[in-house]
């Protein structure tokens, strides 16, 4: 598996994992609408342009030329990093793959001299679990109007990272 910084020309397959990944993640929880309405919304090539050339940094998961997922973090002040997206490809998970993921996160918060992750999830995703068994606490519940009627109902959670070392 390697971590790398995302490129412009890797937009076509941050949509393609999203598409894959959204509908199995989400099918129980949003509406068929409400899940084109946030696909369009936040993965259209405009939006992911901006996101790559501004403050969020995405990163590809790829083995073999294979794009296996992605993830998205961002400084959102001195203290702490959100990790906004983190998505793999339903046939092509693997596992532990989550768990490397969130383990880059830990090091990359760290080596931005950022002792928090946060991250938002919805209330009735079955990866609350993963990431409580990560170390992530529930501190908040947030619910975010996004438009056209529709509201992301999610827990905001946090990993606390001053127990962790850098291993350099």
């Amino acid at each position: 598996m390697k971590i790398r910084r995302a490129l412009l020309s890797d937009i076509p397959d941050i949509k393609e994992i999203a598409e894959k990944a959204w509908r199995p993640t989400y099918d129980h929880i949003l509406t068929e609408e409400q899940t084109v309405y946030m696909l369009d919304l936040m993965y259209n090539s405009k939006t992911l342009e901006n996101q790559i050339n501004g403050e969020i940094a995405y990163f590809m998961v790829d083995e073999n030329q294979e794009k296996l997922g992605y993830f998205a973090v961002e400084n959102v002040n001195e203290h702490t990093v959100k990790l906004h997206k983190l998505y793999l490809d339903p046939a092509k998970k693997q596992k532990g793959l989550g768990s490397k993921i969130i383990e880059f996160v830990k090091e990359w918060a760290l080596m931005n001299k950022r002792n928090h992750i946060i991250l938002n999830v919805n209330k009735n995703n079955s990866s609350i679990q993963f990431y409580q068994k990560m170390g992530f606490i529930i501190i908040e519940e947030m619910i975010l109007d996004i438009g056209n009627g529709y509201v992301m109902d999610d827990y905001v959670m946090q990993l606390h990272l001053s127990s962790f070392q850098l291993d350099v």
